[in-house]
């Protein structure tokens, strides 16, 4: 059975992962096709199969759809061999448990043949979908998706509601710019969250969400393994909310600790000494190093072409460099060491004897601080010029 005639370009390439579907994956196809027919459509239907042990590649073959075997398994995996075989312009993707109603297909090819990028199916009534009673999990529909939907809008730009949702499209062209890396379930966020960094044309459309149609086995999903894996994945590709602002928190917070320590400030029945001054110093010098990680993570995201260029990453090598870094590191640790002698001045003074600790501290700590932020400074700076290297 074919779907379009082998002298006629494929339109639209259907790709369903498939893990042991024989339940559903039959209604599936037969949606698919009846939808490619209604709307004249020319399209083909691929089951990405994932190393299936029941009937579900003989449904596939029986249903006319062309299975594409692929080994390494994971959700990802599945897709990006199934996309890789696929012939058409557009891809539309969808899950095989009969949850995603493919009759719904023709609204994202119409979405598609106007321009967008990718077409991002929205259950959630936020975005005009609906879901039917029963088809999603409490924390799913609840805490889960419109917690993530809200970061990757936040965080990332991107003009949807409903980040988890599985039945989307997109042009063959625009997934090969992506250069998509997850094999697991992180596979449909690394799309939208690349796809809005690069800024790709796109769109929702609301869609209905149906009880999963499986009765052999449980849904593939784990809600805290996979919930986990997403947020991890969203802070990779963001070292701002990583690294970048817990590290200026914290050192805002040991700069707060230095303006009330170093006078002795007495604020209430509270007193600021040279113990806050250490906290203090340990707060600065993790929040350097944070700050230092979100730099290093930045630049080799993008050298690697795991993010896209960055024009503020671009502009701070404009007007930092190596040289600038050493300079910077050079003062630091000159002030620092200044600070460390003017303490061993006290002491010699005193014959190498008792110090006024309170006071001497005072020298020492911000004094060793700032060594140690110099030290930091010169060793990041090597460093980030070699992550800064481009491979031929």
């Amino acid at each position: 059975m074919q779907f379009v005639d082998q002298t006629q370009a494929v339109e639209v390439s259907v790709v369903i992962p498939c893990l042991n579907e024989q339940d559903t994956l039959a209604r599936c196809l037969e949606k698919a096709r009846k939808a490619f027919s209604e709307h004249n459509i020319a399209g083909e239907i691929l089951v990405a199969d994932n190393g299936s042990t029941d009937l579900s590649r003989t449904i596939a073959q029986s249903e006319g759809a062309r299975v594409v075997t692929v080994q390494e398994p994971g959700y990802g995996s599945a897709l990006m061999g199934g996309i890789a075989a696929a012939n058409g312009r557009f891809i539309v993707i969808g899950d095989a448990d009969d949850s995603y109603d493919f009759l719904e297909l023709p609204k994202i090819v119409e979405k598609l043949r106007e321009g967008f990028d990718l077409v991002q199916g929205c259950r959630l009534p936020a975005g005009g979908g609906s879901i039917r009673p029963g088809a999603m999990p409490f924390l799913h529909r609840w805490i889960g998706n419109p917690v993530f939907s809200f970061l990757v809008q936040r965080w990332f730009g991107a003009p949807i509601n409903d980040v988890y949702c599985g039945l989307r499209g997109f042009t063959k062209s625009m997934y090969e710019r992506l250069d998509q890396r997850c094999t697991g379930m992180e596979f449909a966020t690394e799309m939208i969250i690349k796809a809005s960094l690069h800024g790709e044309k796109i769109t929702e459309v609301p869609i209905t969400l149906h009880r999963d149609g499986r009765l052999s086995h449980a849904p593939h999903l784990k809600t805290f393994r996979d919930g986990w894996r997403t947020f991890r994945y969203f802070l990779m590709c963001s070292p701002r909310w990583l690294f970048l602002i817990p590290g200026g928190t914290f050192i805002a917070f040991g700069l707060l600790g230095y303006l009330v320590a170093m006078p002795g400030l007495r604020i209430g029945h509270s007193t600021f000494d040279a113990h806050t001054l250490l906290f203090a110093s340990l707060a600065i010098l993790c929040g350097y190093q944070w700050i230092l990680f979100a730099l290093f993570a930045k630049t080799f995201a993008v050298t690697e072409g795991f993010l896209p260029p960055d024009r503020h990453l671009e502009r701070f090598f404009e007007l930092v460099n190596l040289e600038k870094g050493l300079v910077v590191a050079a003062l630091a640790i000159l002030a620092g060491g200044c600070l460390l002698l003017a303490a061993v001045w006290q002491w010699w003074l005193t014959d190498f004897g008792h110090l006024d600790y309170a006071r001497t501290m005072r020298l020492v700590v911000p004094g060793a601080t700032l060594v140690a932020l110099g030290f930091q400074t010169v060793c990041s700076s090597f460093f980030v010029s070699i992550l800064g290297m481009r491979r031929k």
